[in-house]
């Protein structure tokens, strides 16, 4: 038998250079690394300054802060929780002021919701002169801003406008003749004085207004015209369509509008619980005691924050 012959092993193949691809980054990925960009300069500024001076004011609060006498730095004594005990059983009217503020935002943030909702349904209206109109009602928070807000609290607004004693007690009168008219249809005399005192703070509440106004007129012009159209087919009266669909649409605006109204309210630079931390701080310079008061306000307005939150939220319609 003849052999086969030896079958020739198989030639390798010469490796081929290795050519290394750039990885491209997906629509996903670029995506987030834009958000990252757009978020970068609001996390810089938020661990320098707010986180870095709430840890510090923290520290403050649980020591006893006292200034070097050739203004070299400054020493901290640990005390614990002593300057917490002094501002709330020591200190004279923290508690009453505290109470108060709380008291003032109750009565004041439904006023600005309910103001700021009702003008913002009115400047969704197709009218001549409408972007003027919107710009008028934004005016206040503009006028109530820096240095205007100083000069409106005091006594040079007051005496340009006129506002004499006289014009305060015709005002007072004005008052007491809106309490009379109610009284004589019956209402609660609780109610009575709630109106009463908004008619009173009607200039507070316009001016606290106006970036509530801006959001729930975004909210309404967000809505699809459709569902009006569809809601007029079935035969739905106005009224019908505002509890059917307008207010369960801007719902979520509601909420976000409150919890910016309480926070405006409990930290704007009247209130008088920041002044009463400011003088505590930088007249008396009790460091310690301001920066526990501080805190204990923080709390209470998180504690509110949350309640508030907790409740609304159940009525809150979202449109998946």
């Amino acid at each position: 038998m003849t052999e086969k012959p030896l079958q020739q092993a198989e030639s390798v193949p010469a490796t081929k250079p290795l050519i290394r691809k750039k990885r491209r980054l997906s629509l996903t990925k670029k995506r987030a690394m834009m958000g990252y960009l757009f978020v970068l300069p609001f996390i810089i500024g938020l661990i320098t300054f707010f986180l870095v001076p709430l840890i510090q004011s923290f520290i403050f609060s649980l020591n006893n802060l006292q200034v070097s006498a050739d203004g070299s730095g400054y020493q901290l004594i640990p005390v614990g929780f002593g300057n917490y005990n002094r501002a709330w059983n020591v200190h004279a009217t923290y508690k009453r002021d505290l109470v108060e503020a709380l008291l003032y935002m109750v009565t004041n943030v439904p006023l600005i919701i309910i103001f700021s909702f009702f003008a913002a349904n009115l400047l969704n209206q197709k009218f001549r002169g409408r972007s003027l109109a919107r710009a008028i009602f934004f005016l206040p928070v503009i006028v109530t801003s820096g240095i205007i807000l100083v000069v409106d609290s005091g006594d040079l607004l007051q005496s340009a406008m006129g506002l004499t004693q006289s014009d305060g007690q015709e005002g007072a009168f004005r008052a007491a003749e809106l309490t009379r008219l109610l009284l004589q249809s019956r209402l609660s005399p609780v109610f009575i004085d709630y109106i009463v005192s908004a008619v009173d703070r009607i200039y507070d509440i316009v001016s606290a207004s106006g970036v509530q106004i801006l959001i729930f007129l975004a909210g309404l012009q967000s809505i699809s015209p459709s569902l009006f159209e569809a809601s007029n087919i079935e035969g739905a009266t106005g009224w019908e369509n505002f509890w059917k669909i307008t207010f369960p649409m801007v719902s979520p605006l509601i909420l976000v509008n409150t919890v910016y109204s309480i926070i405006d309210t409990l930290t704007n630079s009247s209130n008088t619980v920041m002044q009463l931390i400011r003088d505590i701080a930088f007249a008396n310079n009790d460091y310690g005691m301001s920066s526990a008061m501080a805190w204990i306000y923080f709390v209470s307005i998180l504690a509110v924050i949350g309640i508030v939150i907790w409740l609304i939220s159940r009525s809150v319609f979202y449109q998946e």
